[in-house]
Parts: C-alpha cells; structure tokens; sequence
C-alpha cells in the first residue's frame, strides 16, 4: 500500500524530483491546507514552515529541512510533539541543531533525498581512460583559494574550466563537461548535502576537496565558528581532501596517482540513490513516531 503524503511549502527542486520518483509514496503537493482533510493522508509534510501541531494531534507531521540555518524558537515551539519529527540533511546539520536548547525536546533525524542517477552517469560508450577534461568547481569561498588552484594547474599546464555557483552555469553544460571529466577540484563553503557534488560523483568522476572545518570560511554569509563540511556524504572510494594551502601539492599528486582506483559512482549507488533514499524516508515513516 502507497504511502500517502500532502506537502505544503517549499521544498527544494532537487529533493522535489527525487521525492516524485520514491514509488512507495502518493504525494500530493498543495498551496492551501483549507482544500484537504488532514486525515486523509498518512503523513503531512511542511519543508519550509511551521504550523501548531497541537491543534491536529491525530496527524503525522515530517518538517524541514528548509526552515532556516539555525533554528527559530517560535518555529520550533510550534513543532514539538510526538507527532512530529524534524529532518536534517546530514550529520553535521544535526549537530549544529543539537546545540540549540530549543532543540533539545525536538524529534530530528537524517535523511537525504536521492540523487538522480540515470541521468547523472558516465558515457556508456567511453572508458573512464578516455576521459580528458579537468575542472573547478568553486561556490562561495575565498578567491585568493580559487586563484591559488588555478596558477598551481597552470604551473602543471593543465587546462582546466571553472564552474562557479554564484555567477551561475548551465546544469546541462555542467552534465556534459563531467561525462568528459577524468577529476575535478572542489573548493565549497559548506553543503548540508551537496547535490552538485553528489552529481559530479554519479558520474564517475573523482574529485579533490578543498574542504572546510568551519562555517566561518564561506564568503559573505557570517556565520558563527560552527564545525562544517563541504562533503557531508563521502567516502575515501570518492578520491582525496585537503584543508591547507600547503596540502595542495602532495595531495594533488597523491590524487593523481590514484585516480584509477576511486569508485565514485559505486558510492553513490550504495548510499544516495533514489532506491536507498527512498527505503530511508520509508523507514523514517514506518518509526518516527515510536
């Protein structure tokens, strides 16, 4: 039997299409709560906003992840029930909310959504060997780092593209440029779960992470000195991290001299694909409320 579920809000584009691709469930997407019986569904899902639970404690509510950075006390207040649960993109969003006192009643636990596999996946018809491009991904660091990388692979005479977030990219150029990419360079602020990242890694494509420990070190946002990560899904199957200038060089080569030996893809298929994400929003419903 599907699982029925009515979403109100926002919910992100990317977790939108996974979640209409999960076939367990029935979703209903609806602008106005007035139109339904909250009864009617086994679950109501509200992304982006809160609503006093206390006033329906028959229904089952899943909230977040979308809210806001840090938690709002009066959001929060309203959402605090048996009836509930709050979900976090990862284990370094949950420890940052963990940390609040006002969360400390709330029900939170993790679930990504899946990552679109079949169309983020390498060329069929090309070995991974024949792959020849090289990138930069880059999204709200410093640009002295940005520039640091780019005279390092200069200095190595290696062509490489920048793809940078903020002054935005065409995802189809984007899809392309990785089914030809033998590695790419990461250089992110920090991700709750990273679907570009992710996608890079669907298509077989490894990757060195210049990575953060704090929240501190994305440009322009001002947060506190909370411990962050820009890859919050990752194993060492995906290829190599660094945090340090100084690190570039020895982990770069070190990358290189490895490259035939990540497995990018299969970490995807084993922990973040529509399947697996799917059977964790399952499990989540099944349990929640236990």
């Amino acid at each position: 039997m599907l699982i029925k579920i009515l979403i109100f809000s926002w919910l992100h584009p990317k977790n939108v299409l996974a979640i209409k691709k999960y076939k367990q469930l029935d979703i209903t997407f609806a602008t106005n709560m007035n139109d339904y019986n909250l009864l009617d569904f086994d679950f109501v899902y509200f992304p982006t906003c809160s609503i006093d639970i206390s006033s329906y404690p028959n229904t089952k509510f899943i909230f977040g992840p979308h809210f806001s950075v840090f938690p709002n006390e009066i959001s929060i207040q309203k959402i605090i029930g048996p009836n509930s649960v709050y979900i976090q993109p990862s284990q370094w969003t949950l420890d940052c909310w963990k940390q609040f006192p006002i969360c400390k009643n709330l029900k939170m636990t993790i679930l990504p959504f899946g990552v679109d596999t079949e169309r983020f996946s390498p060329n069929k018809e090309q070995e991974q060997e024949q792959r020849e491009k090289v990138f930069i991904y880059f999204k709200r660091r410093n640009d002295n780092e940005l520039k640091y990388i780019m005279n390092f692979l200069s200095s190595l005479n290696i062509p490489y593209r920048v793809f940078d977030y903020v002054k935005t990219y065409s995802e189809n150029d984007f899809l392309e440029y990785l089914k030809n990419s033998k590695y790419g360079i990461w250089l992110d602020a920090h991700e709750s779960q990273g679907f570009a990242f992710e996608e890079a890694l669907s298509c077989n494509v490894p990757i060195l992470v210049w990575n953060v420990n704090s929240m501190t070190q994305e440009v322009g946002g001002n947060y506190p000195n909370i411990p962050a990560t820009s890859i919050p899904y990752w194993d060492s199957s995906c290829g190599e991290v660094f945090y340090n200038y100084d690190e570039l060089d020895s982990t770069f080569h070190l990358f290189l001299s490895k490259l035939h030996t990540y497995s990018p893809r299969e970490y995807i298929l084993n922990h973040l694909s529509i399947e697996k994400c799917e059977q964790k929003m399952v499990d989540l419903l099944s349990t929640f409320t236990d």
